[in-house]
């Protein structure tokens, strides 16, 4: 009843030279089956990680059906994955929006005002206008940052506020 104490593949020369007899044979048998376009070689890779992993569990005798089967199985899961991509792929994605087309045109052409009204503003107005709307800066941190006073932001802010009110009202 006792076993002999290499009855598992464990030990790393044994499992160097199973290795050496039966990738080959492993990467063959997955590329016939599958193909090339899943990898094979990966495949084969992870099998015999997952073999390592389990080589405690896994006596010598057992270790090539095992082997063969965890590779079969990560091939087949593998292909059960691209399955499910190309099923994504093929259901219809939804571009629409609440929107009439109408508001969208609208839309574009206030964004493009903005942006003509804002590079018409000074820098320094801009800048400020900027930290204050976009960033969320408060106007002491913009001084701060700015190196100017407090009143001198909110007079930049506000005539590029009225700036702004004056170039988009026009067009």
């Amino acid at each position: 009843m006792d076993q002999p104490l290499n009855d598992n593949i464990c030990q790393e020369q044994l499992f160097e030279r199973f290795y050496k007899k039966h990738s080959k044979n492993l990467h063959d048998f997955l590329y016939y089956k599958f193909g090339e376009h899943l990898n094979p070689q990966d495949k084969v890779q992870e099998a015999f990680i997952k073999l390592w992993q389990n080589c405690g569990k896994v006596s010598l005798d057992k270790a090539k059906s095992f082997l063969f089967t965890t590779a079969n199985n990560l091939m087949l899961n593998a292909v059960a994955h691209q399955k499910v991509v190309l099923k994504y792929q093929k259901l219809p994605q939804k571009y629409s929006t609440n929107e009439s087309p109408e508001f969208v045109m609208q839309e574009k052409e206030y964004h493009k005002k903005l942006q003509n009204a804002l590079a018409n503003l000074t820098e320094a107005q801009r800048v400020a206008f900027l930290m204050n709307r976009i960033e969320g800066k408060r106007f002491k941190e913009i001084a701060t940052l700015l190196n100017i006073s407090t009143k001198a932001v909110e007079k930049r802010i506000y005539g590029a506020l009225k700036k702004l009110r004056e170039d988009i009202d026009e067009l």
